[in-house]
């Protein structure tokens, strides 16, 4: 069968798990599938949790994956959700989230992710209620330079929205093609990359809520402290990559006093765990050759060997 997506630092994500034995290992993303099929490979023993909310997504790995059909369960949710929905938690030895678009969302003209799409959808769970083009037709002003400031870091947000507005006066924005000229193609001061793909990542982000999704999903991970298990987040975006980092930091301190406070007073025993990545993997020269996507996709991980489960 073709598959439409190459999964990111799959090497770099094997290496990560290469030590699961036993137990029950979550794809918080499934996608299609290419993480879930190397590591079901390699770890015989491990049962597989694989969650997405994208339907087109969870059918095709399916069938990609029939031939583990009893070491798998499949789940159709957001992964912020997904911790609260399953059983086997205390089971759990390993967590991926591969948290970007896939190439079969970027590249499928009805999807309305891509710049030259002839839609503007950008939904990642079609069953949402809102989409790109209630959010570019209907926001104010105000919210749609919110968005594109805090989201997509644009210094220009200001001019950008009321581009947008005057436009839809006219006649309400319909496609992603269209978007894409109203926005022009000029490129962010001193940044390789263009103002439409900023703007465009970023009505993505509020279309699904993703920053929240994912503040949502580690603080579910952070009330259920999991014992002697790995998790591995792979980000696109500095903002996310930036949450994740924040996150990871606070989980492997030790003492949570204040700075200001001369000595501890907390006990000095609130780690969860270990950062396991000192710094953020990227993808190798030879991924970035075959694999163009990749060159933005940041990887940490962080072992959770809370075994008091305090």
């Amino acid at each position: 069968m073709e598959i439409p997506h190459i999964p990111v630092l799959l090497n770099e994500v094997q290496e990560i798990f290469k030590n699961l034995k036993t137990g029950y290992f979550l794809d918080c993303t499934l996608g299609f599938g290419g993480h879930s099929e190397a590591l079901l490979k390699n770890h015989p023993d491990l049962k597989f949790i694989a969650c997405d909310q994208d339907q087109q997504a969870l059918e095709f790995s399916k069938k990609r994956l029939k031939n583990f059909r009893n070491r798998i369960t499949f789940m159709q949710s957001n992964f912020s959700e997904v911790l609260e929905k399953i059983s086997h938690k205390e089971e759990l030895r390993g967590i991926l989230a591969d948290i970007g678009v896939s190439s079969f969302q970027l590249d499928n003209n009805e999807r309305g992710f891509s710049v030259n799409s002839d839609f503007l959808d950008m939904r990642m769970n079609q069953n949402s209620k809102i989409s790109a083009y209630e959010i570019i037709n209907t926001y104010t002003k105000e919210q749609l330079t919110s968005i594109f400031k805090d989201y997509g870091e644009l210094h220009d947000a200001h001019f950008i929205a009321e581009k947008i507005c005057l436009e839809r006066s006219k006649n309400p924005i319909k496609s992603a093609k269209e978007l894409y000229q109203i926005i022009g193609k000029g490129k962010q001061n001193h940044r390789k990359i263009s103002k439409a793909t900023l703007a465009f990542q970023a009505i993505r982000i509020e279309v699904n809520q993703e920053l929240k999704v994912l503040k949502d999903f580690l603080g579910h991970l952070e009330n259920l402290k999991p014992k002697n298990c790995i998790l591995a987040i792979i980000s696109f975006h500095s903002l996310e990559d930036r949450i994740v980092k924040k996150f990871f930091k606070k989980w492997s301190k030790n003492c949570i006093c204040d700075e200001k406070i001369m000595r501890c007073e907390c006990g000095n025993n609130h780690s969860l765990g270990q950062i396991i990545t000192k710094k953020a993997i990227s993808a190798s020269k030879e991924e970035l050759l075959k694999n163009s996507r990749s060159s933005c996709a940041k990887m940490r991980a962080f072992y959770f060997n809370n075994l008091d489960n305090k």
